[in-house]
């Protein structure tokens, strides 16, 4: 029994969609989540090794065309997983939310070229419905490529952390909304290949859009954003997959879509925010009320790592909180190191995460797991904010925002209403930090002059490397 080519390319996209659904299961946990990487780079080599024996199928007409066809494969898929294995082993963690909004801007533009070249493709469809499906790709692609490649940059330090908030901005982004919906009907109405000209202007105005709204968002939500752009790219994949009958890059896409969307959602009920604040609400731009802002003279109380041993020698439960700040001095394996010896003498360790911690979805897992911390010490803010009370010692490194007791106490902080983790509820706070700067969210942090707070200033790897040594010589 033979099997005819046509449908092996569907089984294949069947496989791979399937392994794409166990990928994104394998991630939804710590311990799982290497599987669900492997479970993914698998499906999606089976996805490019089929698609490439789709192209390469029945070729025929002047000697040489199946040679040509393969050296333009070749040309594209070499050199690109050639550097995208470069980047992927010399990337560090902490530089992983700039590679990932990157990466979304790739996708965002593939699907804005994809919908220009389908409609200049002679053999194209022709009806309203295929027509609709270009528009919207090249929309959703030429706007997650500009807002991928701000993100980029506010991520990087290249552009300022702080929202560029332009005088009628809402009015700006409607305009543009529905100037694209306008020439969306225009293209509509064009024989081809008239309506290029109405393309490109939806692909010029969807562009500005996308600039825009990401640089109108603060610092402080970057995580919510690099999620969101992240759903941005999965329905930028699926519209692709719409104009060229793709089953596996509407799945695909889909899939990504509809989990950014959840992801974002998720997050932005952390910070007690809703998703349009987030997009259209500014966060960041103005200071802090209700206190004095950063590097006013309010007291605080300096400590060194002699003293914040002698306090972890005595305790008996402590709680790590981390933040960007341990993923800038790439500190994880000292703090993995230093809970292990408090481990061994008996102490009970954990570690608590809160979820907009660091500048990507998950960061400090990640940063975490690097280290060979045990996944059952790490803890998410619902399963530990009622443990911060009965704790010893609260160690905080690098984290200032997720921690900062304004966002329950004070009405007029920009945080207000944030959920936080508790840790001024401990017995004793430590806050490893370089200087009295605000946090990346510009907002001052209460905790700092709290009588229970210790402030250990520095860099958070030589902090911790002399609270390791200090406990290793000491104890």
């Amino acid at each position: 029994m033979t099997v005819a080519f046509g449908s092996v390319p569907r089984l294949a996209y069947l496989v791979a969609a399937l392994l794409f659904v166990l990928s994104l299961r394998g991630l939804s946990a710590q311990g799982t989540a290497r599987r669900g990487n492997v479970y993914g780079a698998v499906g999606m080599l089976l996805a490019v090794a089929v698609t490439a024996m789709s192209a390469l199928h029945g070729v025929s007409g002047a000697r040489g065309a199946l040679e040509l066809r393969i050296a333009l494969l070749g040309a594209a898929v070499v050199p690109g997983a050639v550097i995208g294995a470069l980047v992927a082993a010399r990337v560090a963690m902490t530089s992983m939310p700039e590679l990932v909004a990157i990466l979304h801007s790739f996708v965002g533009a593939a699907a804005a070229l994809v919908g220009i070249a389908n409609y200049l493709d002679p053999n194209r469809e022709t009806g309203a419905l295929h027509l609709t499906e270009i528009a919207a790709g090249v929309f959703i692609g030429a706007l997650t490529f500009t807002g991928s490649v701000v993100a980029f940059a506010k991520l990087r330090g290249t552009l300022g952390s702080k929202p560029l908030l332009v005088p009628g901005r809402h009015a700006l982004n409607a305009l543009m909304a529905l100037s694209c919906v306008v020439l969306t009907v225009i293209f509509l109405a064009e024989p081809a290949p008239g309506g290029i000209l109405p393309l490109v202007a939806i692909t010029a105005i969807a562009a500005l859009l996308g600039a825009h709204l990401v640089a109108a968002i603060g610092g402080g939500d970057m995580p919510v954003v690099v999620s969101l752009l992240n759903s941005y790219s999965g329905w930028a994949a699926a519209a692709a997959g719409f104009m060229l009958s793709n089953d596996l890059l509407i799945i695909t896409g889909a899939f990504v879509g509809s989990s950014g969307a959840i992801l974002s959602t998720i997050m932005c009920r952390a910070m007690n925010r809703s998703i349009w604040n987030v997009v259209f609400g500014g966060f960041g731009a103005t200071p802090a009320g209700g206190g004095p802002t950063p590097g006013a003279d309010r007291p605080v109380r300096e400590t060194s790592a002699d003293q914040v041993a002698d306090l972890l020698r005595a305790a008996k439960s402590v709680i790590v909180v981390p933040g960007y700040g341990m993923a800038v001095a790439q500190a994880q394996h000292l703090v993995q190191e230093l809970t292990t010896i408090l481990r061994e003498r008996g102490v009970q360790a954990r570690y608590a995460i809160h979820p907009v911690a660091g500048r990507l979805p998950g960061h400090m897992n990640v940063l975490l797991a690097e280290a060979g911390v045990p996944y059952d010490i790490v803890k998410e803010m619902d399963e530990i904010n009622g443990e911060f009370s009965t704790t010893d010692v609260v160690l905080i490194i690098g984290a200032n925002d997720i921690v900062n007791p304004s966002a329950l106490t004070d009405p007029s902080s920009p945080i207000y209403g944030m959920p936080v983790l508790e840790a001024w509820k401990a017995a004793k706070v430590v806050m490893l930090k370089r200087s009295m700067s605000a946090g990346y969210a510009g907002v001052d942090n209460a905790i700092c002059y709290n009588e229970n707070t210790l402030m250990l200033f520095g860099d958070a790897k030589k902090s911790v490397g002399a609270l390791v040594a200090a406990l290793r010589t000491g104890w």
